[in-house]
C-alpha cells in the first residue's frame, strides 16, 4: 500500500499545491462560468425561448441539443473505458477507474444541467417522466434510462471509494449495460426520425455507441493529464502504461469512426438521395465545411489518430495535445450531427417560390453562454473531486 500511494501522491508539497492560486482561479473560473450558465437559462425560460434563443419552427433544435449530446456521449464512453479494468479484468485500465466513472457522473449531469434549460419548461420533466410515461416514445426512455444510469454510476463510485470491488463490479456492469442501451435509445431518437432523411436509418444507433467509446478515451486522456498538472504530481508508470492503453484504444476507435463516416458521406451523395443529398452537400462544399473537414475529420480523427500513432501512446505531452484536439473536434461531431440534419426543408423537392434550399441557425448569446454553463460546471465537478477524493486514489483489485 505505501509503496502504491508513493507511486501516486507527490513527493512534495503533497496536495497542499492544489490550494495554488492556479488552481484555486480555475476553479472560480469554472464556478463563474456555471453560475452565468444558471442565469441565463433562467432568464430565457422567464423571459421565453422564442425572445432569447436562436432556434426556430423551421429548427427547434440548437446548440443546446449538441452540448446535451456531447455530454451523455462523453460520460457513456468514460463508462466504458472504466468497465474495461475493473468490471471485465483488464488490469492496465484499473488506475484511470475511479476518475473515469466520477467523470462519467460530472458529464452527465453537465448534460443534465444543459437540457434543463432547452426544455422550456424543464420543472416538468422528472413529474411527467413518472407521471406521463409513454414507452412509446424514444425520448421518455432517454430520460428513464439515463436516470438509472446515473443512479448505477454513483453506487459504483461510492463503492469504488470504500475498496468494496466486487459490489462495484455489479454495479458497474449494471451502469455498463444501461448506459449502452440508453444510448443507442438516443442513437434511435434521431435514426428512428424517416422526416429527416440525414439522420434515418438504422446507422446511428451502432454510430453513437463507437463515437462513444472514442469520446471516453479522449476525455479520460485529457482530464487525467489536467489533474496531475494542477496537482503538481509525477504520473507512476502504472498511470502512465494506463494511459497509453487508452491511447491506443481512442486510436482504435477513431480508425473506427473514420470507416463511419466515409460510408455515410458516400452513401449520402451516390445517387443523390432525396433530401440527404443536399444535407451531405452542406457539410462537404457549403456552409458547414469548415466545421466538417476542420473540426470533425481534422481535429476530431485525423490529428489526434497521428499524434497517437506517431508517439506510439508513449509520451503524455503529445497525447494530452491530442486529447484537446479529439475534445473540440468532437464538439464539432455533435454540433453538425444535430443542425444539419434540420436544414433541409421538408418540401425541398417541390420547387416552391421563395423557399430556401436550407434553413439557417445562429446561436443565441444565451444560448451560448447555458453551453459555457455547462463546461465550467463539469469543470467545476472535476476540480472539487480531485481536492475531495484525494486525485482518486486506487488499490490494486
Amino acid at each position: 500500500m505505501n509503496n502504491l500511494l508513493a507511486g501516486v501522491l507527490p513527493q512534495e508539497g503533497g496536495l497542499e499545491s492544489s490550494s495554488s492560486w492556479k488552481y484555486s482561479a480555475a476553479v472560480f473560473l469554472c464556478g463563474l462560468l456555471a453560475v452565468a450558465g444558471v442565469a441565463a437559462g433562467v432568464h430565457s425560460i422567464a423571459a421565453g425561448h422564442e425572445h432569447t434563443f436562436g432556434v426556430s419552427r423551421e429548427v427547434p433544435w440548437g446548440i443546446l441539443i449538441a452540448a446535451y449530446v456531447f455530454f451523455v456521449v462523453t460520460s457513456t464512453g468514460l463508462c466504458i473505458v472504466s468497465s474495461i479494468g475493473h468490471v471485465f479484468g483488464f488490469k492496465n485500465f484499473n488506475p484511470i477507474a475511479k476518475r473515469a466513472v466520477f467523470l462519467s457522473v460530472a458529464t452527465i449531469v453537465a448534460g443534465f444541467l444543459v437540457i434543463a434549460f432547452e426544455i422550456e419548461n424543464s420543472w416538468r420533466m422528472p413529474v411527467g417522466n413518472v407521471i406521463g410515461a409513454n414507452p412509446t416514445s424514444n425520448i421518455w426512455w432517454m430520460g428513464t434510462l439515463y436516470g438509472a444510469y446515473l443512479f448505477f454510476m454513483m453506487i459504483e463510485f461510492i463503492m469504488l471509494q470504500k475498496e468494496q470491488h466486487r459490489t462495484a463490479t455489479m454495479f458497474g456492469l449494471a451502469g455498463l449495460l444501461t448506459g449502452i442501451v440508453a444510448h443507442s435509445n438516443l442513437g434511435a431518437v434521431f435514426g428512428l426520425l424517416g422526416a429527416r432523411e440525414f439522420w434515418h436509418g438504422p446507422y446511428m444507433p451502432i454510430y453513437f455507441i463507437t463515437s462513444a467509446a472514442m469520446s471516453g478515451c479522449v476525455a479520460i486522456i485529457f482530464f487525467t493529464y489536467l489533474a496531475y498538472r494542477a496537482n503538481n504530481w509525477e504520473m507512476s508508470e502504472d498511470m502512465k502504461h494506463s494511459i497509453t492503453s487508452v491511447a491506443k484504444l481512442g486510436a482504435l476507435m477513431m480508425a473506427v469512426i473514420l470507416f463511419f463516416t466515409s460510408w455515410k458521406m458516400i452513401t449520402g451523395v451516390t445517387g443523390e438521395p432525396p433530401g440527404k443529398y443536399t444535407a451531405m452537400m452542406a457539410l462537404i462544399d457549403g456552409p458547414y465545411s469548415l466545421n466538417f473537414w476542420a473540426g470533425e475529420v481534422g481535429l476530431g480523427m485525423l490529428l489526434p489518430f497521428a499524434l497517437i500513432l506517431a508517439v506510439k501512446g508513449q509520451n503524455m505531452r503529445v497525447l494530452f495535445a491530442a486529447s484537446v484536439a479529439g475534445m473540440i473536434g468532437i464538439f464539432f461531431m455533435r454540433y453538425d450531427l444535430v443542425i444539419v440534419g434540420q436544414l433541409v426543408p421538408h418540401y425541398h423537392g417541390m420547387g416552391l417560390v421563395d423557399y430556401p434550399e436550407l434553413f439557417t441557425y445562429m446561436p443565441s448569446l444565451h444560448e451560448i453562454v447555458i453551453t459555457l454553463g455547462g463546461f465550467g460546471f463539469c469543470g467545476f465537478l472535476f476540480l472539487a473531486g480531485e481536492k475531495l477524493f484525494r486525485g482518486h486514489l486506487s488499490e490494486d483489485h
